[in-house]
């Protein structure tokens, strides 16, 4: 098994915006040319996982997580948006299929903090993800646990929509409630990722944005990433 080295977490950039490939957005015929071809540009692979009943997509699964771990370092960062009668379990199958840090949702209240105990019985990292509806508030208690923070700016699971306009005023109230906290939190963005909404994503305060056809539908991808790292 292909690992990422063990301080992953902490040597992710500080200076410059984080890039988070979604992996929904390659060319799923092809994916393993997509991995080679993202070597060296995607600091996070980032996996949506998705029941058909929290979120209204159905994707992925633990064995292309795993098929992944076999063919890259890249640290893999599952996000799961399942219903919380399947959510345990669906830590337990990600972690063995060799996620590096799985994220889960503030809105699955009645075992959110069992997932988290999971998660870092597993000695994983783990995240909290908030719904664009979701008020910022509803991370708090979540906050001496996790080791990223995703707001959507989109509606869960449904690709290619635009971003909510509270989208950057949700961030600085996350960015303040990071600091408050005094810990490291990593700060994401995921959904509404054009052009034009990221270095909005960006000055109100993002550390990482999760990238879909901003990254795989580009012929220069060194471009793009420097285009990236110079916001």
């Amino acid at each position: 098994m292909t690992m990422p080295a063990t301080d992953w977490l902490a040597r992710l950039p500080t200076d410059r915006l984080i890039a988070e490939y979604s992996m929904w957005s390659a060319d799923l015929i092809r994916l393993a040319d997509d991995v080679v071809r993202i070597e060296g540009h995607a600091d996070i692979l980032h996996i949506d996982v998705a029941d058909g009943h929290f979120a209204p997509a159905l994707l992925f699964f633990p064995d292309l997580v795993a098929r992944l771990r076999g063919a890259t370092d890249i640290p893999i960062h599952v996000h799961l948006m399942v219903a919380d009668a399947v959510l345990v379990s669906q830590v337990e199958q990600f972690a063995d299929a060799g996620a590096d840090l799985i994220s889960i949702h503030a809105e699955n209240t009645s075992v959110a903090n069992e997932a988290l105990t999971v998660i870092k019985a597993r000695k994983l990292a783990a995240g909290i993800v908030l719904r664009v509806e979701t008020p910022v508030s509803a991370c708090k208690p979540y906050l001496d646990r996790v080791d990223f923070l995703t707001l959507l700016g989109t509606a869960i699971g449904v690709k290619g929509q635009g971003l909510d306009p509270a989208a950057t005023d949700r961030l600085l109230e996350a960015k303040s409630l990071i600091w408050d906290s005094g810990r490291r939190i990593v700060l994401a963005a995921d959904g509404g990722i054009r052009e034009h909404t990221v270095p909005e994503l960006r000055a109100a305060g993002a550390e990482t944005v999760v990238m879909g056809s901003l990254a795989f539908a580009v012929e220069d991808l060194a471009a793009r990433m420097k285009w990236l790292h110079d916001l």
